[in-house]
């Protein structure tokens, strides 16, 4: 468990932070290169709504990471031309103004983790391997393929981050900085974010791996993804999270979260597929729960998904075969089930779910491996 040190002057309190590095700036010539990694979204089992300020969450959360659903981000730097550093930002090859703007504001609060980056001017080339408002989330593999593409420079020019676990714990705490649920993409697997009871190692500042003794049938698992609305969001993540500031079931539900963890995590190392699949339906559900709790409420929910719901259950109780569901802050399905009953759900998917998808939309996903550095 890690605990955020403060330090008090005369006039004002300076937070530190594990990754404070005054040293990490250059002296001499300032390099040019290109970096660029491909990180991947993840499903949250264990849905994380609610934080405190600096991306701290009010509960623990659990993910599967996915394998298909990435983002490919390359970074090109050279000396900065001024005394600040200049951002050009390109999604599929288009370049985008309103995004350059976020990360140059991002960049600037790194200066304490990253000091060198003031020094450099960065041209950013990015591509989701997913379509946009898919119900996947491109801030987590977005922000998680940024912050490796940042730690990559620091490994490269100060001979810092040598050791993978401090590679990969730092990269996952600066994508925390970003999107909170980023903090997840950087390992495959399971992962967790945030302090969970009785697990010491766990933390609130980056995400824990979490595979470790859990049974293989979980590792094998589809997410078999049913687009039921293609549209933006109708409530932000940052709105969605500010909400339950004064969400009268707020506190019960952090304490259910934290409840739920553990036994989500107990359910996975003993193969227990029946409270696995009580266990996520439930999160999902709640998730959606505190949304229509909320003042002003959200109802994200349309008529399809609650159609695909009732079949999915529907469906289980009469082939006993375990598949459930789990949804993100929107309307389209994340469909879970091992690989040992791929060939049955695929049938009942195009027999029964197909229609109720927005013009047949369906993503094919698993759980993955985790990120991979690229290639240049």
């Amino acid at each position: 468990m890690f605990f955020v040190p403060l330090h008090l002057n005369k006039t004002k309190i300076v937070v530190t932070t594990p990754f404070d590095s005054p040293g990490l700036k250059f002296n001499g010539d300032i390099p040019a290169g290109k970096v660029g990694w491909q990180s991947p979204s993840n499903i949250a089992l264990v849905k994380y709504w609610g934080k405190k300020p600096v991306q701290i969450p009010r509960n623990p959360s659990l993910s599967f990471t996915l394998q298909e659903s990435n983002t490919e981000t390359i970074i090109e730097y050279s000396p900065a031309v001024s005394s600040e550093s200049s951002v050009q930002f390109f999604l599929d090859g288009n370049k985008q103004e309103h995004f350059e703007e976020k990360i140059k504001l991002f960049f600037n609060t790194l200066n304490r983790e990253f000091p060198f980056l003031k020094q450099l001017g960065f041209v950013i080339h990015s591509r989701n391997t997913f379509p946009h408002s898919a119900g996947i989330a491109s801030s987590a593999s977005g922000m998680s393929a940024l912050a490796l593409c940042l730690c990559s420079i620091e490994k490269e020019h100060f001979g810092t981050l040598a050791n993978d676990a401090n590679f990969f714990q730092k990269a996952s705490y600066i994508a925390r900085l970003g999107s909170g649920s980023a903090a997840r993409s950087l390992y495959g697997g399971l992962v967790s974010w945030g302090e969970i009871k009785g697990e010491a190692e766990t933390s609130n500042l980056w995400g824990t791996p979490q595979t470790k003794g859990v049974h293989p049938e979980f590792l094998s698992f589809h997410d078999t993804i049913l687009i039921v609305d293609a549209g933006q969001k109708k409530v932000s993540s940052r709105v969605g999270h500010g909400l339950m500031k004064s969400n009268p079931y707020a506190d019960a539900r952090f304490i259910q979260a934290q409840d739920n963890i553990l036994e989500l995590l107990s359910a996975l190392k003993q193969g227990d597929m029946e409270r696995f699949i009580n266990i996520t339906e439930s999160e999902a559900l709640t998730l959606h729960a505190m949304m229509m709790t909320s003042s002003p409420y959200f109802l994200l929910m349309k008529p399809n998904t609650l159609q695909i719901i009732d079949r999915i259950t529907e469906y289980r109780k009469s082939t006993s075969i375990p598949v459930c569901f789990t949804l993100d802050a929107g309307p389209n399905i994340h469909l879970l089930y091992p690989e040992k009953a791929r060939m049955e759900v695929s049938s009942f998917i195009q027999a029964e779910l197909k229609q109720f998808t927005h013009q047949s939309m369906i993503i094919e996903d698993k759980v993955g491996n985790g990120p991979n550095k690229l290639t240049l």
